[in-house]
């Protein structure tokens, strides 16, 4: 079985190049250097060689406290983990002969649901003979497709399900 592959950049004699782009502990650029040369230097510094850039050529090769630097980066990617918002998919559930009142109401949370970034599915119900008269139910739809348009794209067309008409409208 193959060992597992490492996480992360490769350190000191993982690195397996003849030569290294190397840049110092204060950040200066040391030139083309030796891999043998640029772990004495590491190891006189008492720091750790990493590999920063393996793509370039030569590869890029920075002396740093490698557990400073996982830290740091651990750190860095936990803030953007906090910062990141999930989009989430919030339903309204009409009738078509819905009342002016209450498709205001419904309006209010439609506009309230894309101000904080998530989509909204309108789900429009059926029942009885309200099936013989899909255009009154389409109309709605687009009604509010239109009232929403500066704020909100469609993402999915209205279709029909079973009894129900639904349509996906996701923020700009």
């Amino acid at each position: 079985m193959a060992p597992a592959a490492k996480e992360g950049p490769r350190i000191n004699r993982e690195i397996r190049v003849p030569a290294v782009q190397l840049i110092g502990a204060e950040g200066e650029n040391l030139g083309v250097t030796p891999i043998d040369q640029a772990l004495t230097l590491a190891d006189e510094a008492g720091l750790d060689l990493v590999e920063i850039s393996p793509n370039s050529e030569p590869p890029v090769c920075k002396i740093l406290d490698y557990g400073k630097y996982k830290f740091a980066a651990q750190k860095k990617a936990a803030e953007a983990r906090k910062n990141q918002k999930t989009v989430e998919v919030k339903e309204i559930k009409m009738r078509p002969n819905i009342d002016d009142h209450d498709y205001e109401t419904k309006m209010k949370a439609v506009r309230r649901f894309f101000e904080e970034g998530d989509k909204v599915k309108l789900t429009l119900r059926f029942r009885g003979r309200e099936m013989a008269h899909q255009d009154l139910g389409l109309k709605l739809l687009w009604r509010v497709r239109d009232e929403v348009a500066n704020v909100a794209k469609v993402e999915s067309e209205p279709s029909l399900e079973g009894r129900q008409m639904v349509m996906i409208l996701s923020p700009r």
